[in-house]
Protein backbone atom coordinates (compact mmCIF):
# COMPACT_ATOMS: atom_id res chain seq x y z
CA UNK A 1 0.00 0.00 0.00
CA UNK A 2 1.21 3.58 -1.12
CA UNK A 3 1.92 5.63 2.76
CA UNK A 4 -0.74 7.38 3.23
CA UNK A 5 -0.27 11.42 2.80
CA UNK A 6 -2.28 13.23 5.89
CA UNK A 7 -2.64 16.86 5.99
CA UNK A 8 -3.71 18.88 8.96
CA UNK A 9 -4.88 22.51 8.28
CA UNK A 10 -4.91 24.71 11.44
CA UNK A 11 -6.63 28.46 11.75
CA UNK A 12 -5.58 30.31 14.71
CA UNK A 13 -8.15 33.15 14.37
CA UNK A 14 -8.96 35.94 16.79
CA UNK A 15 -11.49 33.83 18.79
CA UNK A 16 -11.01 30.60 17.49
CA UNK A 17 -8.79 27.93 16.56
CA UNK A 18 -9.99 25.36 14.12
CA UNK A 19 -8.66 22.48 13.36
CA UNK A 20 -9.02 20.23 10.06
CA UNK A 21 -7.19 17.19 9.38
CA UNK A 22 -7.88 15.12 6.15
CA UNK A 23 -6.16 12.33 4.09
CA UNK A 24 -5.41 13.56 0.66
CA UNK A 25 -6.43 11.35 -2.67
CA UNK A 26 -4.08 8.85 -4.18
CA UNK A 27 -5.98 9.76 -7.54
CA UNK A 28 -5.60 13.47 -8.29
CA UNK A 29 -8.69 15.02 -8.42
CA UNK A 30 -10.85 13.09 -6.02
CA UNK A 31 -11.85 14.59 -2.67
CA UNK A 32 -9.87 14.72 0.35
CA UNK A 33 -11.05 12.22 3.19
CA UNK A 34 -11.84 14.05 6.27
CA UNK A 35 -11.15 12.68 9.44
CA UNK A 36 -11.48 15.55 11.88
CA UNK A 37 -12.77 19.02 12.22
CA UNK A 38 -12.89 20.55 15.42
CA UNK A 39 -12.23 24.11 16.98
CA UNK A 40 -11.50 25.75 20.52
CA UNK A 41 -12.95 29.04 21.81
CA UNK A 42 -8.94 30.51 22.38
CA UNK A 43 -10.35 34.44 22.50
CA UNK A 44 -6.79 35.75 21.33
CA UNK A 45 -7.96 38.81 21.55
CA UNK A 46 -9.52 38.88 25.06
CA UNK A 47 -7.92 42.27 27.15
CA UNK A 48 -5.18 43.09 24.19
CA UNK A 49 -6.12 43.52 20.83
CA UNK A 50 -7.15 47.05 21.49
CA UNK A 51 -4.12 47.71 22.91
CA UNK A 52 -2.04 46.10 20.64
CA UNK A 53 -0.76 42.57 22.23
CA UNK A 54 -1.48 39.42 23.10
CA UNK A 55 -2.68 39.02 26.93
CA UNK A 56 -0.78 36.38 28.86
CA UNK A 57 -3.79 34.53 29.36
CA UNK A 58 -4.85 34.44 25.83
CA UNK A 59 -1.23 33.73 25.07
CA UNK A 60 -1.54 30.61 27.21
CA UNK A 61 -4.79 29.52 26.28
CA UNK A 62 -3.30 29.37 22.23
CA UNK A 63 -0.56 27.11 23.77
CA UNK A 64 -2.56 25.03 25.53
CA UNK A 65 -4.72 24.25 22.78
CA UNK A 66 -1.82 23.62 20.18
CA UNK A 67 -0.75 21.12 22.72
CA UNK A 68 -3.89 19.30 22.22
CA UNK A 69 -3.77 19.91 18.61
CA UNK A 70 -0.66 18.39 18.28
CA UNK A 71 -1.94 15.68 20.36
CA UNK A 72 -4.89 15.09 17.85
CA UNK A 73 -1.84 15.45 14.52
CA UNK A 74 -0.14 12.41 16.23
CA UNK A 75 -2.82 10.22 16.91
CA UNK A 76 -3.95 10.56 13.60
CA UNK A 77 -0.69 10.14 11.69
CA UNK A 78 -0.33 13.86 10.32
CA UNK A 79 2.32 13.96 7.78
CA UNK A 80 2.24 17.67 7.10
CA UNK A 81 0.72 20.64 8.49
CA UNK A 82 -0.14 24.36 7.16
CA UNK A 83 -0.99 26.70 9.85
CA UNK A 84 -1.82 30.41 9.34
CA UNK A 85 -2.72 32.86 12.13
CA UNK A 86 -5.02 36.17 11.10
CA UNK A 87 -5.34 39.29 12.82
CA UNK A 88 -4.42 38.92 16.26
CA UNK A 89 -1.34 37.57 15.56
CA UNK A 90 -0.56 39.93 12.66
CA UNK A 91 -0.91 43.50 15.15
CA UNK A 92 0.21 41.95 18.35
CA UNK A 93 3.40 43.36 19.37
CA UNK A 94 4.10 39.74 20.65
CA UNK A 95 2.78 38.03 17.69
CA UNK A 96 6.57 36.87 16.57
CA UNK A 97 7.18 35.31 20.34
CA UNK A 98 4.25 33.87 20.06
CA UNK A 99 4.84 32.16 16.21
CA UNK A 100 8.82 31.29 17.49
CA UNK A 101 7.21 30.07 20.73
CA UNK A 102 4.70 27.70 18.68
CA UNK A 103 7.54 26.40 16.30
CA UNK A 104 10.08 25.59 19.28
CA UNK A 105 7.08 23.64 21.19
CA UNK A 106 5.20 22.21 18.62
CA UNK A 107 7.44 22.06 15.47
CA UNK A 108 4.86 24.01 13.72
CA UNK A 109 5.59 27.01 11.43
CA UNK A 110 2.98 29.41 11.53
CA UNK A 111 2.27 31.75 8.49
CA UNK A 112 0.98 35.30 9.43
CA UNK A 113 -0.96 35.82 6.78
CA UNK A 114 -2.30 39.45 5.39
CA UNK A 115 -5.61 40.83 5.06
CA UNK A 116 -6.23 40.69 1.41
CA UNK A 117 -4.86 36.75 1.23
CA UNK A 118 -7.13 35.99 4.09
CA UNK A 119 -10.25 37.64 2.21
CA UNK A 120 -9.27 35.72 -0.90
CA UNK A 121 -8.90 32.39 1.07
CA UNK A 122 -11.73 32.42 2.27
CA UNK A 123 -13.71 33.20 -1.01
CA UNK A 124 -12.15 30.18 -2.33
CA UNK A 125 -13.58 28.29 0.94
CA UNK A 126 -16.96 29.62 0.54
CA UNK A 127 -17.08 28.85 -3.29
CA UNK A 128 -16.54 24.81 -2.09
CA UNK A 129 -19.84 25.00 0.54
CA UNK A 130 -22.02 27.58 -1.42
CA UNK A 131 -22.55 27.66 -4.96
CA UNK A 132 -21.96 31.32 -5.72
CA UNK A 133 -23.25 31.00 -9.32
CA UNK A 134 -22.22 34.01 -12.21
CA UNK A 135 -23.93 36.81 -10.18
CA UNK A 136 -22.16 38.66 -8.15
CA UNK A 137 -22.31 37.86 -3.80
CA UNK A 138 -21.41 40.08 -0.80
CA UNK A 139 -19.00 37.39 0.95
CA UNK A 140 -18.46 38.55 5.01
CA UNK A 141 -16.27 37.23 7.17
CA UNK A 142 -16.88 38.80 10.86
CA UNK A 143 -13.27 37.64 13.12
CA UNK A 144 -12.33 38.53 16.51
CA UNK A 145 -9.97 41.17 15.16
CA UNK A 146 -10.79 41.81 11.69
CA UNK A 147 -13.61 41.94 9.14
CA UNK A 148 -13.33 40.77 5.49
CA UNK A 149 -15.55 41.76 3.04
CA UNK A 150 -15.50 40.28 -0.79
CA UNK A 151 -18.03 40.82 -3.40
CA UNK A 152 -17.77 37.88 -6.26
CA UNK A 153 -19.33 35.56 -7.94
CA UNK A 154 -17.99 31.68 -8.48
CA UNK A 155 -15.12 32.21 -11.30
CA UNK A 156 -13.79 35.73 -9.71
CA UNK A 157 -12.90 38.15 -7.31
CA UNK A 158 -14.44 41.34 -8.06
CA UNK A 159 -13.52 43.52 -5.01
CA UNK A 160 -12.02 42.32 -1.53
CA UNK A 161 -10.63 44.23 1.92
CA UNK A 162 -9.75 43.58 5.53
CA UNK A 163 -10.79 46.04 7.77
CA UNK A 164 -9.35 45.65 11.66
CA UNK A 165 -12.99 45.98 13.05
CA UNK A 166 -13.22 42.38 14.32
CA UNK A 167 -16.02 41.35 16.80
CA UNK A 168 -13.20 41.56 19.41
CA UNK A 169 -12.20 45.06 18.81
CA UNK A 170 -15.91 46.30 18.75
CA UNK A 171 -16.91 45.13 21.69
CA UNK A 172 -14.01 46.61 23.43
CA UNK A 173 -15.04 50.03 22.30
CA UNK A 174 -18.78 50.17 22.66
CA UNK A 175 -19.68 47.42 24.62
CA UNK A 176 -16.87 47.02 27.65
CA UNK A 177 -19.24 46.09 30.15
CA UNK A 178 -21.69 43.22 28.24
CA UNK A 179 -23.03 42.26 31.46
CA UNK A 180 -25.99 44.17 30.78
CA UNK A 181 -28.60 45.02 27.75
CA UNK A 182 -26.73 46.99 24.85
CA UNK A 183 -27.61 50.17 24.83
CA UNK A 184 -29.32 52.35 22.41
CA UNK A 185 -26.76 54.95 22.16
CA UNK A 186 -23.93 52.16 21.69
CA UNK A 187 -25.95 50.64 18.79
CA UNK A 188 -26.12 54.31 17.33
CA UNK A 189 -22.74 54.82 18.20
CA UNK A 190 -21.52 51.77 16.44
CA UNK A 191 -23.83 52.60 13.69
CA UNK A 192 -21.69 56.13 12.90
CA UNK A 193 -18.58 54.03 13.28
CA UNK A 194 -19.05 51.90 10.13
CA UNK A 195 -20.30 54.66 8.44
CA UNK A 196 -16.56 55.99 9.14
CA UNK A 197 -14.64 53.23 8.62
CA UNK A 198 -16.52 51.38 5.91
CA UNK A 199 -16.50 54.03 2.79
CA UNK A 200 -14.63 51.90 0.52
CA UNK A 201 -17.12 49.21 1.27
CA UNK A 202 -20.10 51.53 0.58
CA UNK A 203 -18.42 52.45 -2.82
CA UNK A 204 -17.91 48.90 -4.10
CA UNK A 205 -21.64 48.11 -2.98
CA UNK A 206 -23.17 51.21 -4.92
CA UNK A 207 -20.49 49.91 -8.10
CA UNK A 208 -20.94 45.83 -8.38
CA UNK A 209 -24.97 45.64 -6.88
CA UNK A 210 -24.46 42.62 -5.61
CA UNK A 211 -27.83 40.14 -5.00
CA UNK A 212 -27.09 38.24 -1.51
CA UNK A 213 -24.97 38.13 1.22
CA UNK A 214 -22.91 34.85 2.49
CA UNK A 215 -21.63 35.00 5.76
CA UNK A 216 -19.12 32.98 6.60
CA UNK A 217 -18.07 32.99 10.05
CA UNK A 218 -18.58 32.03 14.01
CA UNK A 219 -21.46 34.79 14.48
CA UNK A 220 -23.33 33.09 11.07
CA UNK A 221 -23.11 29.76 12.62
CA UNK A 222 -24.62 31.02 15.53
CA UNK A 223 -27.35 32.80 13.56
CA UNK A 224 -28.45 29.60 11.86
CA UNK A 225 -27.93 27.98 15.42
CA UNK A 226 -30.52 30.30 16.95
CA UNK A 227 -33.11 29.93 13.70
CA UNK A 228 -32.84 26.47 14.17
CA UNK A 229 -33.54 26.94 17.73
CA UNK A 230 -30.57 24.72 18.91
CA UNK A 231 -26.67 24.49 19.26
CA UNK A 232 -24.96 22.44 16.45
CA UNK A 233 -21.69 20.79 17.06
CA UNK A 234 -19.03 21.13 14.44
CA UNK A 235 -19.84 17.43 12.72
CA UNK A 236 -23.34 18.36 12.61
CA UNK A 237 -23.32 21.89 10.59
CA UNK A 238 -24.17 21.61 7.28
CA UNK A 239 -21.56 23.33 4.70
CA UNK A 240 -24.36 26.04 3.71
CA UNK A 241 -27.26 27.60 5.55
CA UNK A 242 -30.41 29.82 4.10
CA UNK A 243 -30.68 31.97 6.63
CA UNK A 244 -34.06 33.80 6.36
CA UNK A 245 -34.27 37.49 6.65
CA UNK A 246 -37.03 37.58 8.70
CA UNK A 247 -35.00 34.74 11.20
CA UNK A 248 -31.94 37.49 11.49
CA UNK A 249 -34.14 40.45 12.32
CA UNK A 250 -35.74 38.42 15.18
CA UNK A 251 -32.52 36.99 16.56
CA UNK A 252 -30.76 40.60 16.55
CA UNK A 253 -34.39 42.20 18.64
CA UNK A 254 -33.65 39.30 20.63
CA UNK A 255 -30.01 39.87 20.97
CA UNK A 256 -30.12 43.77 21.55
CA UNK A 257 -33.24 43.28 24.21
CA UNK A 258 -31.32 40.93 26.60
CA UNK A 259 -28.30 41.20 29.31
CA UNK A 260 -25.69 38.78 29.62
CA UNK A 261 -27.58 35.90 31.52
CA UNK A 262 -30.64 35.99 29.17
CA UNK A 263 -28.64 35.74 25.88
CA UNK A 264 -27.00 32.77 27.42
CA UNK A 265 -30.29 31.59 27.55
CA UNK A 266 -31.47 32.19 24.21
CA UNK A 267 -31.33 28.25 22.21
CA UNK A 268 -28.86 28.33 20.01
CA UNK A 269 -26.12 30.53 21.44
CA UNK A 270 -22.62 29.31 22.62
CA UNK A 271 -21.70 31.04 25.64
CA UNK A 272 -18.68 32.39 24.49
CA UNK A 273 -20.32 34.10 21.22
CA UNK A 274 -23.02 35.58 23.93
CA UNK A 275 -22.00 39.01 23.86
CA UNK A 276 -19.89 39.14 20.23
CA UNK A 277 -22.67 38.42 19.04
CA UNK A 278 -24.51 41.51 19.49
CA UNK A 279 -21.92 43.68 18.23
CA UNK A 280 -21.98 41.69 14.88
CA UNK A 281 -25.22 41.57 14.77
CA UNK A 282 -25.32 45.32 14.72
CA UNK A 283 -22.76 45.37 11.78
CA UNK A 284 -24.33 42.65 9.86
CA UNK A 285 -28.14 44.98 10.00
CA UNK A 286 -25.84 48.02 8.88
CA UNK A 287 -24.46 45.64 5.98
CA UNK A 288 -27.94 44.98 5.07
CA UNK A 289 -29.68 48.60 5.47
CA UNK A 290 -26.75 50.28 3.03
CA UNK A 291 -26.97 47.06 0.52
CA UNK A 292 -30.97 46.34 0.30
CA UNK A 293 -29.81 42.90 0.03
CA UNK A 294 -32.67 40.46 1.92
CA UNK A 295 -31.30 37.04 0.94
CA UNK A 296 -28.65 35.88 3.49
CA UNK A 297 -27.08 32.33 3.63
CA UNK A 298 -23.88 31.20 5.47
CA UNK A 299 -20.89 29.10 4.90
CA UNK A 300 -19.67 26.74 7.50
CA UNK A 301 -16.55 26.51 4.82
CA UNK A 302 -13.89 29.67 4.92
CA UNK A 303 -10.03 30.05 5.13
CA UNK A 304 -8.91 26.71 6.32
CA UNK A 305 -11.09 24.93 3.45
CA UNK A 306 -9.96 27.68 0.85
CA UNK A 307 -6.26 26.88 1.67
CA UNK A 308 -7.13 23.08 1.61
CA UNK A 309 -8.72 24.16 -1.87
CA UNK A 310 -5.48 25.59 -3.33
CA UNK A 311 -3.48 23.16 -2.11
CA UNK A 312 -5.49 20.24 -4.09
CA UNK A 313 -5.73 22.63 -7.11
Amino acid sequence: MPPRHRLALIDMGTNTFHLLIVELPAVPGQPPHELLRTKAGVRLGEGGISKGEIAPEPYARALHTLAGFKEEMELHGVTQVRATATSAVRVARNGPALVREIADQFGIEVEVIAGEREAELIWKGVRQAVPLGPQRQLIMDIGGGSVEFIIANDHEIFWKQSFEIGAQRLLDQFFPDPSGVFPAAAVAAEQAYFDTMLGPLVAALSELKPVGLVGASGSFDSLADMQLGRLRTEKELPPRVELALGSFQHSYAQLLSRDHAQRLALPGILPMRANMLVVATVLIDWVLGISGITHIQTSAFALKEGLLAEMLS
